[in-house]
């Protein structure tokens, strides 16, 4: 389907594509456009501009700031996924990206750009939710911080506000002690998830001190598993993590569509929050 018509400007700075942005409230930005696209090929997005960001300088790269790793919005997936700082500064956000489509739209979608679509089927989502993340988004007014908690407020929508431009992402080191995975269901390689899990696990004397986990297709946002993050702390690896992983879904509102009823979503959200859970504490 041929998309509706709609106006193309590219500017060349910030300043330039925030105040593009703002004059238009049916303008959309465009990163890497993988998400973008194929809504335009649908006329499921009607937008009358497109601000390209593509070249604006600054807004890619990965970098090391001592607490936290700082992503660029417009750092492609496979640049995250590789880059030794993530692997190493913030490993659950590398495993996340790696399952993201196939390696023709890693190399193309940006970080920033999936993070601003906010499907609640992405991987993202739910990984920077896990780690508490602050997404960064700047503004003819200057620059806010977003705590991811309060950056996703209902399906596709964000708390960013009209002119502002999501500009990167602040990611805590959580340090020494924690384990990482990311557990995926779908249908085939390059598929949306039906139902996906981030953990992040901290043991301490051979019991779980602290669990951060976050769901993916649960609901409109992603949604943070904060019952069975209670439930596991102190709990030592074994039956008792089964039975804390059985509160996954508690409080989420899975959908319901032709690949999954939301019964089944909750079904899954037990058993692949009891393996993440499981893999992320080092548990064969």
């Amino acid at each position: 389907m041929i998309p509706a018509q709609f106006d193309y400007v590219r500017p060349e700075s910030l300043a330039d594509a925030c105040r593009e942005l703002a004059s238009d409230e049916d303008a959309k930005a465009l990163a890497g456009g993988q998400s973008l696209l194929p809504l335009l090929r649908l006329r499921l997005a009607y937008p009358s501009k497109l601000v390209d960001l593509g070249r604006l300088p600054g807004l890619s790269g990965v970098h090391d700031r001592g607490d936290h790793v700082f992503i660029g919005a417009l750092t492609t997936h496979d640049e995250v996924m590789r880059a030794p700082v993530v692997t190493s500064g913030a490993p659950l956000v590398a495993l996340a990206t790696a399952t993201v489509a196939d390696p023709a739209i890693r190399h193309r979608g940006t970080f920033g750009g999936s993070l601003a679509h906010a499907d609640p089927a992405g991987d993202l989502p739910a990984a920077i939710l896990a780690l508490d993340g602050v997404i960064v988004a700047a503004s003819a007014q200057g620059e806010r911080e977003i705590p991811a908690a309060e950056f996703f407020v209902d399906y596709l929508e964000t708390s960013l506000r009209a002119g502002e431009i999501l500009v990167g992402v602040k990611i805590p080191k959580l340090g020494e002690g924690w384990g990482f995975h990311y557990e995926k269901f779908h249908r085939t390689a390059q598929s949306w998830a039906i139902v996906g899990v981030a953990a992040a696990v901290r043991r301490s004397n051979g019991a779980i001190a602290e669990a951060r986990i976050a769901l993916t297709n649960m609901g409109p946002t992603p949604v943070r598993a904060r019952a069975t993050e209670t439930a596991l702390q102190g709990v030592e690896l074994g039956d008792q993590v089964r039975q804390a992983c059985e509160e996954a879904a508690a409080g989420a509102s899975p959908p319901a569509d032709l690949h999954a009823q939301p019964d089944y979503r909750r079904h899954l959200a037990r058993v692949l929050t009891h393996r993440a859970v499981r893999t992320a504490a080092g548990s064969p």
